[in-house]
């Protein structure tokens, strides 16, 4: 009878190692300031237009960035609560984007593009965790 162990050595696979606690830290430190990096840009890029056609791609690329972000941290840690804190941030920061500044100006408006910002930048991350989480393979380790 062959393992898994036996068979993954005979195709050459190896599984990854989990990280040195200092790595892991530093890549979650890393990806906690990507969020609000990425954040920045997207708020950025939300009001470009292309002629007098508005063209939120921002709120596109804020879903496939975010989606990655939790993948990241997927990699770092199996605890699905903390995998989540990347998009925490970057909603506690959208947050604080959509709200008035000292002088009254107010970064994100209250229109379509803002709300499909905040769908692209919550909902597609929630998916993935939701597929990750009721995967076969979560269901045999629980």
């Amino acid at each position: 009878m062959v393992t898994s162990d036996q068979s993954s050595a005979r195709r050459g696979v190896r599984l990854p190692a989990p990280p040195d606690p200092l790595v892991a830290g530093l890549i979650v430190v890393l990806l906690m300031v990507d969020a609000l990096i990425t954040l920045a840009l997207e708020v950025l890029f939300l009001p470009l237009y292309i002629g007098s056609v508005p063209l939120p791609i921002a709120a596109l690329v804020a879903g496939v960035v975010n989606v990655g972000l939790v993948y990241g941290m997927a990699s770092v840690t199996d605890r699905l609560g903390f995998v989540f804190a990347p998009i925490v941030l970057w909603l506690f920061g959208f947050l604080l984007c959509a709200s008035r500044g000292p002088g009254g100006d107010v970064m994100l408006g209250n229109d379509g593009r803002t709300l499909l910002l905040l769908a692209c930048g919550v909902l597609a991350p929630m998916g993935y965790l939701y597929s990750r989480a009721n995967s076969p393979r979560a269901r045999r380790a629980g």
